[in-house]
This record gives C-alpha cells, structure tokens and sequence, in this order.
C-alpha cells in the first residue's frame, strides 16, 4: 500500500508518523503538502498530529479547507483508508468524515502524558492487548449526542477506549474528560479512522515502547484484508 502524510501549516508529527510507517513498517509513504489537489494515487491517507494553522479559531477548523482536503474526503467517499491522529482527528470531525467533535479537556489544560487504551472492536484489533501510549492535546474531549453515541455503540465504532493499566474503563483512566472514555472512533464503512492518542510515538525499541506499531500494523492488516475482500466481489 501507498501512505501519504498530509503536511499542514503548523504539522509536527507528519516526520513521526512518516518514519513509524516506512521504517517499522516497510511501508512506501510520500509527503502531500496542504496546497496539493491530488493524493498522488495514495491507498492511505494519513492526517497527522500537530497544530494546523496554530490551531486558530477551533482545532482542526482552518486545515479543513485545505486544498488537499477536497481529495482526501474523494478518497474517503469512494472507499478509501484515512487515519487522523490528534489533530487529524480533529481535522475529521471538522469536515463530518466522522461524527462528533473534540472539545477542551475537561480541566482546560494541556496535557502530555502516557495513557493506556483498549480496542473495543475485535474485528479490527484481534487481540485484547491494553496498549500504552502517548497524548499531547487541548483539545481531545471526544463528545457527541445521544443519537450519535448511540449509533456508535450499535454498529461498534468506537474503536478505543481510555482505561487503566489492568483494563477497567473508569473515570480515573480518563485523562481529558472524553464522553464514555472514547479515545478513538471510525466511520460506519470503518476506513476513516480516528484517535488522540499518538501511536506513532510508540514504535520505536530504542523507546521501550511499540505498542503503537502493533496499532499500526493492525490497522494496515485490516484494511489489506478489506482491499482484497472488496476486490473479490
């Protein structure tokens, strides 16, 4: 597969997540600068952490008229892969690629730590590991409405949940104040995926943490699968 890492204005994670994907994960990968208006025959699109555009007015609410965008939701439309980390994500839910939105954290502050999350969806994280991995965010409150939740729930979206070390989904693991704990959702397709945690910050041995490599690389194994699936019919 083909990854392309979207570069914004105020993009810090682009590099990260570029290095995560071609070097531990023997991926071919290309840049796509904001300004761009195609994708470059990319399979996946990867929208990275950061600050776009300083974050002005609302995370995520300039990058959404980005040129590129205009491709990347094309993409997404017509069945193609999209992950969105951290600020990505919020690009996502400004553009209704999916639902809901990020607000403040809950104590209106910045927060750089390491967290422990659980998949909620075994059809694409097989295993029942409890994962460590970083967040740096403001804005990283998960919230939706009731209808939306509900729709998420039922047709098993949400994709990862805060949680402590041992697995227990509580209000002590929830380090922003995000509804239900969520961490991290996809659409109803699931090919457009999103969460806050940075997995690209936990792939690395010299870092004593991969637990965002096998995120990765089962995220890249699902949607493969999927590629080969849908081709057959």
């Amino acid at each position: 597969m083909k990854f392309g890492v979207v570069v914004f204005p105020g993009s810090n994670c682009d590099h990260d997540v570029a290095y995560a994907l071609k070097e531990k994960l023997g991926q071919n990968v290309v840049f796509l600068w904001h300004k761009e208006k195609t994708i470059k025959n990319c399979d996946f699109i990867i929208l990275p952490g950061g600050f776009s555009y300083g974050d002005y007015l609302r995370s995520g609410a300039i990058a959404q008229f980005s040129p590129i965008m205009q491709a990347v939701e094309k993409h997404a439309n017509n069945g193609g892969y999209i992950l969105g980390i951290c600020n990505g994500f919020q690009i996502l839910c400004e553009t209704k690629l999916l639902p809901g939105t990020l607000l403040l954290n809950k104590h209106q502050k910045f927060i750089c730590d390491n967290v422990f999350i659980k998949s909620t969806n075994q059809n694409i994280f097989e295993n029942k590991k409890i994962y460590k991995i970083p967040i740096a965010h403001a804005e990283g409150r998960y919230y939706c409405d009731d209808s939306t939740l509900k729709d998420l729930t039922n047709k098993k979206q949400i994709i990862f949940k805060y949680c402590t070390k041992e697995g227990e989904v509580n209000l002590e693991s929830n380090p922003n104040g995000a509804l239900k704990n969520i961490a991290g959702i996809c659409n109803e397709k699931q090919n457009v995926f999103g969460m806050m945690p940075h997995p690209e910050r936990a792939c690395d041995e010299n870092l004593n943490n991969t637990d965002g490599k096998i995120i990765l690389e089962s995220i890249v194994s699902f949607c493969k699968k999927k590629r080969v699936s849908f081709k057959q019919k």
